[in-house]
């Protein structure tokens, strides 16, 4: 998922460490360079492995909105 909501990454974020489900947030260090404005979004990665698991999670949390389709 991408948002520049910081609160919903934080809260996917931790949705997915209580699952322990591994992850990654990209890009949460960038807002150096945006000026802390918010502008660019920040991306939760999961492994393939655990894909459906992590969108099966969201989904429940009422997040399935928040998903991008699988490339």
């Amino acid at each position: 998922m991408r948002s520049n909501d910081a609160v919903l990454i934080s809260f996917v974020d931790a949705l997915l460490n209580d699952a322990g489900i591994p992850h990654f947030v990209a890009d949460a260090h960038m807002s150096i360079l945006d000026g802390s404005i918010g502008a660019l979004p920040r991306r939760v990665m999961v492994d393939g492995d655990w894909a459906e698991q992590a969108r099966r999670l969201l989904k429940d949390a009422e997040l399935g909105h928040e998903l991008t389709d699988p490339a």
